[in-house]
């Protein structure tokens, strides 16, 4: 066989592992006297022809395409159904071809099916990182090096890649099976399954070392309810009972907390607990939160915004989501572009709605949000503009943070306006020492009128 020249044909590959290279038939020396090197070529020739053939297949319309991809992304992924769906067609196409083995191809597996799945579609040693998946939430990957996330903590794998072209070849096979491609212009690419499951990847060029994310969708139910369970301990039976409250009240809310602090989770248990008949409005710049896909019978609108297309961006989603009729907008993050226009919906009849923003504590929250609106050079007052935003935009405000492995709101409290600074009002804060909540303040005379218009009151 010839490790080079004209392009490499399956058929003919196995027509020569019958025959052999010089005629002879298969099992005489004259294969067994190629080097190991020509072996390793035509294996990876074999692999490239492989992927090719898995990642266009013939005959299937937008939808079973779609389908085909998720189900090549959830196997390369390490989810097991997926990974014997893509092992039998590998298993039938080397059937087809008449390609039972490779003489003097050495691989540590049982058969050509299991060493190709490996190459195509396997992993690597995150294999190994995955025998472990329970409770496994996040695979951070940086050159070599791999960091499992658990409870809402990174710590260091025992194991590692041996090179970066093992997580070279992971992404190749990722972005291949998505239709997308690392090019010398995009060194980059992300993919999301169904499920919430999302891989985040960069190369050289773009980051000193090839970085890979696997964020995991672990959460299976969402209730305000059970966040109150040992299992999580995220809230309080008291601080259920105000944020009941604060909803029925239809105060604005905004939550704050690092990455994976449990926003997004909070979030969905916060809309889990409205009714469903109620007009909700999201809009996200990834499908995260897959409202539609867990509230089915909820009246739900979803906007995925592109801010790198100019007619899918927040603001245009935003402009078409006031026509359509919403009682509260969600908005997974304010972002620069978009922050005057959500400050408008909250305080034009949207009351109820919430959102999150990147900032250090409660109290910066304000001035935060009043920055960005000030990037669109429309020469506001800031001080009147921060002074809005406190009484009617985030009225309410939710801390989040990793605590001892448990993800815990660890301030819920009242955002106000008072002597030209922005005050804040701690209806629950989280006491480490005593890993218990205390009460320290009750809402102001404002918030409780606000309550009580609704028939509602808590101290």
């Amino acid at each position: 066989m010839k490790a080079g020249g004209s392009r490499f044909s399956p058929f003919d590959y196995s027509a020569q592992l019958r025959v052999g290279a010089t005629g002879s038939p298969e099992g005489e020396a004259g294969d067994a006297q190629l080097p190991a090197s020509s072996h390793a070529a035509d294996f990876d020739r074999l692999a490239d022809e492989m992927k090719a053939f898995l990642a266009a297949p013939r005959g299937l319309n937008d939808e079973e395409r779609r389908q085909y991809n998720e189900t090549l992304n959830r196997a390369v992924l390490g989810f097991m159904p997926e990974r014997e769906q893509i092992y039998a067609v590998i298993n039938d196409r080397l059937r087809r071809l008449r390609i039972h083995n490779q003489d003097g191809y050495q691989h540590p597996y049982q058969s050509l099916a299991e060493a190709l799945f490996a190459e195509v579609i396997g992993l690597n040693v995150l294999e190994l990182v995955l025998q472990h998946k329970d409770g496994l939430e996040e695979i951070q990957v940086v050159g070599t090096q791999i960091y499992e996330v658990r409870s809402g903590e990174a710590v260091i794998s025992q194991h590692q890649f041996a090179s970066v072209r093992d997580v070279e070849r992971i992404q190749s096979n990722l972005v291949l099976y998505n239709n997308d491609r690392f090019t010398p212009r995009k060194r980059w690419a992300e993919v999301m399954l169904s499920d919430g499951s999302r891989v985040t990847m960069t190369g050289f060029g773009f980051t000193s070392k090839p970085t890979l994310t696997i964020r995991f969708f672990t959460v299976t139910s969402f209730g305000l309810a059970e966040l109150c369970e040992p299992g999580y301990g995220t809230i309080s039976q008291t601080m259920l009972s105000m944020l009941q409250a604060v909803l029925q009240a239809r105060f604005n809310l905004i939550i704050i907390g690092p990455t994976n602090s449990g926003k997004t989770h909070l979030m969905k248990a916060l809309i889990a607990s409205l009714p469903d008949e109620e007009r909700i409005i999201t809009i996200e710049g990834r499908f995260e939160m897959m409202l539609g896909r867990d509230f089915p019978a909820k009246n739900i609108v979803e906007y995925e915004a592109d801010e790198d297309d100019p007619q899918h961006q927040a603001n245009r989603a935003f402009k078409l989501a006031l026509r359509q009729s919403p009682q509260r907008i969600v908005h997974a993050e304010i972002r620069d572009s978009d922050a005057n226009i959500y400050v408008r919906a909250c305080t034009r009849g949207h009351s109820g709605s919430m959102t999150t923003v990147h900032a250090n504590a409660l109290e910066d929250v304000p001035e935060t949000i009043t920055d960005m609106c000030m990037l669109d050079g429309r020469g506001m007052n800031p001080e009147r503009l921060t002074k809005r935003i406190a009484e009617y935009v985030v009225e309410i405000g939710i801390e989040m943070r990793n605590i001892k492995g448990r993800r815990v709101v660890s301030r819920l409290a009242e955002i106000g306006w008072a002597d030209n600074e922005v005050k804040v009002r701690e209806w629950a804060v989280y006491d480490e020492a005593l890993e218990q909540w205390q009460y320290p303040q009750r809402p102001s005379q404002r918030a409780r009128q606000k309550l009580a218009r609704g028939g509602l009151f808590f101290d």
